[in-house]
């Protein structure tokens, strides 16, 4: 058996497929984690498994899960005038291309796209070659990219009971987010010495995705000289945002008495998010896909959700959380550092809020979805 996946540039679209890909290994090589009572095949070596998309994003994690990288080019399609549409267009038509040709080299069992731009030349191929499609939604909204697949999938599969309504009904289910197994347990044991950061004094972990959020930097760096009075904040700046925030940091905590309270981070790794998630009281974070990371690990959190998605998605995504009880929502024009320190001193301070909150994430956990889209993707490659 073969398999392709595809995607976007972001870790919402690539984190997840990592997580499926672990699980699809261990379903065709016997090794422990695949729990499917209907694995008919003897084991097996690896399977081959391949990632197309514009970008590696990382290319270490592929080798790690054992998924060959191959670079396909794809166009963006801006919401606003750019001459970089008109260009994109052929960087599309190149891509399809490409992938055509590689994929009739390969051709795959099945091909499992995460939507976004990325994936766009990859399903048109998939779709000549008559290669069969299965797609997952991370968002409550579809994106376009997913739109569009979906009328052509085997299988679909969403994150949000929301999502399941914009597509065909006998084709879609409900199987949450995938999650990688590193982020699956949060590690306490040795965590705030890996951080180096004081014991008892809660910690805040801020969030803000794969690339950073210029918005909650900007929230969190206005708050910080009074949040360092009671809290270990943990941030997650976003490689291109980590310079700046720490000289701005430096320059605000200037002869604060607790400025070593401040642990900035360009990027987290699994096992460094992990162990910052075993000792967190409270999360700060957008709205994409690691709102059910926060879910598995029981936090409470507040959801600052992009104010100018595609459709919406974010806000529609942080509501749909708050629904269960599981956080708070602060949209963007209201994140001042006065709302925002109220919000944080309303949830740690009040115990029954607390625990309420924790409950609510419950709601939101899906442990099985990695496995669940893995053994449908073996499935179906066993079909045709």
């Amino acid at each position: 058996m073969k398999f392709v996946f595809t995607g976007g540039g972001t870790g919402g679209h690539f984190y997840p497929v990592i997580a499926v890909a672990e699980k699809l290994q261990a379903r065709l090589t016997g090794a422990p984690g695949s729990t499917a009572d209907d694995q008919a095949d003897p084991p097996q070596e690896a399977a081959p498994l391949y990632y197309m998309a514009p970008e590696a994003y990382d290319e270490a994690l592929l080798k790690e899960v054992g998924l060959t990288y191959i670079p396909i080019p794809a166009g963006k399609v801006r919401r606003y005038f750019s001459i970089a549409n008109f260009f994109d267009i052929f960087r599309t038509v190149g891509g399809v291309l490409k992938a055509l040709w590689k994929l009739f080299a390969i051709y795959p069992d099945v091909v499992f796209a995460k939507g976004a731009y990325g994936s766009v030349p990859v399903l048109w191929a998939a779709r000549l070659l008559r290669i069969p499609v299965m797609i997952h939604e991370s968002d409550s909204v579809p994106g376009r990219a997913n739109k569009w697949a979906g009328t052509f999938a085997t299988r679909i599969a969403v994150s949000y009971k929301e999502a399941a309504e914009h597509f065909p009904q006998e084709i879609v289910a409900h199987t949450g987010q995938p999650i990688r197994s590193h982020l699956q347990e949060p590690i306490s044991d040795g965590s705030r010495e890996h951080f180096g950061i004081e014991p008892e004094t809660p910690v805040l972990l801020i969030l803000g995705g794969s690339q950073g959020a210029k918005n909650i930097n900007s929230a969190i760096l206005n708050a910080l000289p009074q949040l360092l009075n009671e809290y270990v904040v943990i941030h997650q700046t976003g490689e291109d945002n980590l310079r700046e925030v720490t000289e701005v940091a430096r320059s605000v905590l200037y002869g604060h008495e607790h400025a070593d309270r401040y642990v900035p981070r360009g990027s987290l790794d699994s096992t460094a998010l992990a162990r910052a998630a075993g000792i967190t009281s409270l999360v700060v974070s957008r709205a994409g896909s690691t709102i059910f990371e926060i879910a598995r690990w029981g936090i409470p959190s507040i959801i600052v959700p992009i104010e100018d998605s595609n459709g919406d998605h974010q806000r529609t995504n942080a509501f749909a959380y708050a629904r269960t009880g599981a956080a708070a929502v602060i949209e963007e024009r209201n994140l001042t550092v006065n709302v925002f320190l109220s919000e944080i001193h309303r949830i740690l301070n009040q115990p029954d809020v607390y625990k309420q909150m924790q409950a609510g994430t419950q709601a939101f956990v899906s442990p099985d979805a990695a496995e669940t889209i893995a053994n449908e993707l073996y499935a179906i490659a066993h079909k045709h």
